[in-house]
């Protein structure tokens, strides 16, 4: 949905006004209506209604709009009272019992009124209000919205990226969840999980090694000290990759690309054969014509309106829970002993690991190779191998000349909505040479430097200790090879921490391959991504390194400027094999057979008791929103998704489904939307999942501390208070795929079940009434969807009326009164 500014909006004339001779509207003069007296006016109408929820006046109440008046002889605008009343059902005192009234159980009709029907909401003196009539309009939006979440659902359940469908998730405590109750995060929040029985254990419980550091873990820089006062030489594990099991053959399944790209596991030969797969998974034509549909509801007027104004409530809402019980939040919080913001967990889940260090690290790091390391052989160019003091003097530099200036890698303002100069801000001094030297694990060197450094930072990290990571590596999908490079540089160089995990993107550069000739059609990029996955899968044996990382590795990521225009050449889209054209297919095609042979890969592993991965891509940064529509499909989780402030249906659907967004609006300021302009804020008010990541420390931070650095400024721009930066960590653990005893530990032992049941505060420092608000409020927004589905008769059913509470009412005629 477009935003409409105030400076479009259109005047009236004072001659059009039905009100008074001296009522005085905004004139084509005046450009604007002021931000500041917006606000100030909004303060006004939060803190009345904050005022009324607690009073038990039975007067009608009026809102405070707009300033539309003005009396004689001033020269301010002054907010009007005079709008049509709130109605309320009148009553008699309520005793007090034991010096405490009673609360009143009114029902009030449900927040279905459409924007077009009376203003003026009457309840009636009996307990149960008359529900009005559903009009086809309302019914046909209800279930359109409900048919998408149920699309979601399929989508999610069919490639297995749900709570405990991963071994992971299973520890000797969590034996996994019904699977009409599960979500991709924690058990869905509209479900009684208490009546289901608990299932029978699937898996053995998931070992994690090297195993993570005991409670009251302390860091030691390599045999010293500290847990419980005695020395702690046992209690850490190193990585010994002899000690690592791998597992036998599959001698009964077997795995296959089929004529429409998508990787298919067979259970035996003759099936083979025969082409049928083990597991179904949605064809392409399946996913576009779902995907056709969802951009049909999200593009239809009546339910862009209808989610706006419920995205509106929800902040007006979340206003007016902030006034009242801020004091009591705080209270709960000071009452945690130990706890504070500074050692709550929290993880940056979207990171990229070339630029995971900051400028000051890189610098300190190059030039102790130049001091210590000169004669190092670094590189191959123009048919001759060059040591490293060679390179630099081919530079004409010096490790003195060299400065955080010199580097120049951070974006800047000359980077704003230019992704093609951001992508240079990766070489050091503007040398792709020295990129390839410091920052790439396929060299020359067979990435040592770059191990080194990560190395570093590891340790940095778990010095900190309540900081985590989880890192993106790249594989191009140019040659079958890659994956098995990378899990030898990974697994040879010990790059193994308690406080890192791993993610694998793949970059969107089919027109580059193809246009050097590296590939001949799109089926090439999925052979060379998949593949050894699926080989690895049925024989680790083959690919042994490969299986050791994998245990390591959450999912897959995609990558690209999203801002480049997609032209669309075919009417329907080919099959891979026969995409050999140089234009690059658009974001829907590559998410969806990411998403198809990925299922299909979970499914296999599932099966042998080895870890899947989830689909969590960069997603709605820049270009098309209907990139977001191909995510909300298909994907675990986003990084990013800043348009969906344009998109308020599908905005609204992120919520419902409280689908994790990971942003980070330091790299957004630099690169598309200034820092004021975020919808981070906004999204937070309304209750989707949101949490906080750094994206690139090298390009965008300052201190040796990035993701404190993302939430100080949060914290300081957006006026956050410490229970809602204690929310956003608690958030960032949930999205990540850290396993089960790990959140099990940071989190709390129940911390998948909704609301402050799934809460422990001496862990999260979270205030329980904050997550019983949230759950109680997405409650309320998933009975509108669902409890107002009407039958044949076309009546509401009223097997299950919605009690709306006064903020229900109050938002209601706020936006009736607009």
């Amino acid at each position: 949905m477009q935003r409409i500014s105030e400076n479009n909006s259109t005047p009236q004339s004072r001659d059009d006004t039905s009100v008074h001779s001296d009522v005085l509207s905004p004139q084509a003069g005046d450009g604007y209506f002021p931000l500041n007296e917006e606000v100030t006016l909004r303060n006004i109408e939060e803190k009345l209604w904050a005022h009324r929820r607690q009073s038990d006046t039975t007067r009608p109440v009026s809102i405070p709009t707009a300033p539309d008046a003005k009396s004689e002889g001033s020269s301010s605008y002054t907010p009007s009272l005079k709008l049509s009343p709130l109605l309320v059902p009148k009553r008699a005192p309520l005793a007090e019992v034991d010096g405490k009234r009673p609360s009143l159980d009114l029902h009030l009709p449900p927040s279905h009124i459409g924007p077009d029907e009376e203003s003026e909401i009457k309840v009636e003196s009996h307990p149960l209000a008359t529900y009005p009539t559903l009009t086809k309009e309302l019914e046909h939006l209800y279930q359109s919205l409900q048919k998408c979440l149920n699309l979601r659902d399929k989508y999610i359940r069919i490639s297995r990226q749900r709570l405990g469908d991963d071994p992971r998730d299973h520890d000797a405590v969590f034996t996994g969840l019904d699977e009409d109750i599960v979500d991709t995060e924690a058990v869905k929040p509209d479900v009684d999980y208490a009546s289901k029985p608990v299932p029978q254990a699937k898996f053995k419980p998931w070992k994690i090694y090297p195993r993570p550091p005991p409670p009251h873990w302390h860091f030691k820089p390599h045999g010293d000290v500290v847990h419980g006062g005695k020395s702690t030489d046992d209690d850490e594990e190193e990585f010994d990759f002899e000690l690592c099991t791998t597992p036998g053959i599959d001698e009964t399944c077997d795995f296959e690309i089929d004529e429409k790209g998508v990787y298919q596991v067979y259970a035996t030969k003759a099936e083979k054969l025969e082409r049928k797969p083990l597991y179904e998974i949605p064809t392409i034509r399946e996913y576009f014509l779902d995907l056709d549909y969802v951009l049909g509801v999200i593009s239809d007027g009546p339910t862009k309106s209808f989610a706006f104004r419920r995205i509106k409530y929800l902040i007006s809402k979340w206003n007016m829970y902030s006034l009242v019980n801020e004091y009591q939040e705080l209270a709960d919080m000071k009452a945690v002993p130990h706890r504070d913001f500074y050692n709550l967990r929290k993880v940056d889940t979207h990171v990229h690991h070339s630029s995971s260090m900051n400028q000051k690290h890189l610098l300190r790091f190059i030039k102790s190779k130049m001091k210590r390391s000169p004669n190092d052989e670094v590189i191959f160019r123009d048919g001759a191998v060059l040591t490293l003091a060679q390179v630099f003097e081919s530079l004409n530099l010096t490790a003195y000349d060299l400065s955080i200036d010199t580097l120049d890698m951070h974006a800047h303002l000359d980077s704003f909505h230019r992704f093609d100069k951001f992508n240079l801000k990766y070489n050091p001094i503007g040398e792709s040479r020295l990129r390839e030297i410091f920052l790439k694990t396929d060299n020359f060197i067979q990435g040592r430097y770059l191990a080194e450094l990560t190395k570093e930072v590891m340790i940095d990290l778990e010095q900190s200790k309540y900081q985590n990571c989880e890192w993106r590596l790249s594989i191009y999908g140019r040659i079958p090879g890659e994956w098995d490079k990378l899990a030898k540089w990974i697994v040879h160089n010990k790059l193994f921490s308690h406080n890192v995990r791993w993610m694998i993107q793949i970059p969107r550069l089919y027109d580059v391959y193809k246009q050097n000739g590296t590939i001949n059609n799109f089926e090439d990029i999925i052979r060379n991504v998949f593949g050894p996955l699926f080989e690895a899968t049925k024989d680790p044996r083959s690919h042994p390194e490969l299986h050791v990382m994998l245990q390591r590795v959450i999912g897959f990521d995609t990558v690209d400027d999203e801002s480049k225009p997609e032209r669309r050449i075919y009417r329907k889209f080919p099959y891979p094999k026969v995409w050999d054209t140089n234009q690059s297919p658009p974001y829907s095609y590559w998410v969806y057979y990411l998403y198809a042979n990925m299922a299909s890969l979970n499914n296999w592993r599932r099966e042998r008791g080895f870890n899947t991965f989830v689909l969590r891509p960069h997603c709605g940064e820049a270009g098309d929103p209907d990139h977001l529509t191909s995510a909300f499909l298909t994907s675990h989780s986003i990084s990013h998704g800043i348009l969906l402030r344009k998109v308020p249906a599908l905005q609204y659907l992120f919520y419902l489904k409280q689908i994790g967004i990971a942003m980070s609006p330091l790299s957004n300021n630099s690169l598309f939307l200034a820092y004021e302009r975020n919808p981070f804020p906004e999204f937070f008010k309304a209750g989707l999942n949101v949490s906080l990541s750094t994206d690139d420390p090298l390009q965008f931070h300052f201190t040796k501390e990035p993701l404190l650095e993302e939430y100080s400024v949060a914290a300081h721009i957006y006026k956050f208070p410490q229970s809602s930066l204690a929310e956003l960590a608690r958030n960032s653990v949930k999205q990540s795929g850290f396993e089960m005893e790990v959140k099990r530990h940071w989190l709390g032992r129940n911390w998948y079940l909704p609301g402050a049941a799934g809460n422990d505060i001496n862990k999260t420092n979270v205030p329980d009434i904050r997550l019983r608000f949230r759950h109680e409020t997405l409650l309320e927004e998933l009975n509108i969807i669902r409890a107002n589905q009407t039958g044949t008769s076309g009546t509401l059913s009223s097997e299950a009326p919605i009690p709306v509470t006064s903020e229900n009412v109050a938002a209601r005629a706020m936006a009736s009164s607009q």
